[in-house]
């Protein structure tokens, strides 16, 4: 991706499409959580279209057997990739801002797992990419038990889209605003 240490966001409003392919229609609860985020979440505006065409973030819901397969057709187009994780976002990024985002979330290997890579893949499709073992109050953290939008992820995506942070700014240049975002962002979810 463009480069990897400079702010990543959706810069247009979000349209999402559900295709749910798995044995268990999850669409409602995609739906559900997509409207929670519109709710939570200040300067991002998020919908949802039937149209796959109309997307800039496609979400597939499908079950373990159909994980690779999808991944490897309808993400990164390429039927020898290697398919890691047991659930999976990809971004594409360019010194504007996200262009285009497509989560594969498993459907059939229980509620915690389902729900968690609801979650964190569709959080991270909006930009916070990478993964990190201190923070035990989030789901950007793989070794954390949360499988819901915490308060902490909340805080993290509104410090995210509040209009100060820029696309493609970098660490430096975001570390004087920082403590002003972050008490906004603080103040917006409570």
């Amino acid at each position: 991706n463009w480069r990897p240490y400079h702010v990543k966001k959706i810069t247009q409003p979000d349209t999402i499409n559900v295709n749910n392919l798995s044995r268990r229609d999850r669409t409602r609860v995609v739906h559900r959580f997509v409207r929670e985020i519109d709710r939570r979440i200040g300067g991002l505006k998020t919908s949802i279209t039937n149209d796959p065409a109309a997307a800039n973030f496609e979400v597939f819901v499908v079950d373990r057997a159909q994980y690779v397969p999808v991944v490897q057709r309808d993400i990164y187009k390429n039927n020898r990739a290697k398919v890691p994780g047991r659930c999976l976002v990809r971004v594409v990024s360019g010194r504007n801002g996200i262009k285009r985002s497509a989560a594969v979330i498993v459907s059939d290997e229980g509620e915690f797992l389902f729900n968690r890579c609801l979650v964190e893949e569709i959080l991270q499709g909006l930009g916070p990419m990478n993964d990190n073992r201190d923070l035990t109050h989030s789901v950007f953290n793989d070794a954390s038990r949360h499988s819901r939008f915490t308060i902490f992820d909340q805080i993290i995506l509104n410090m995210l889209y509040d209009p100060r942070i820029r696309p493609g700014m970098s660490m430096k240049q975001t570390k004087p605003i920082l403590p002003l975002v972050a008490r906004d962002a603080r103040r917006r979810v409570r």
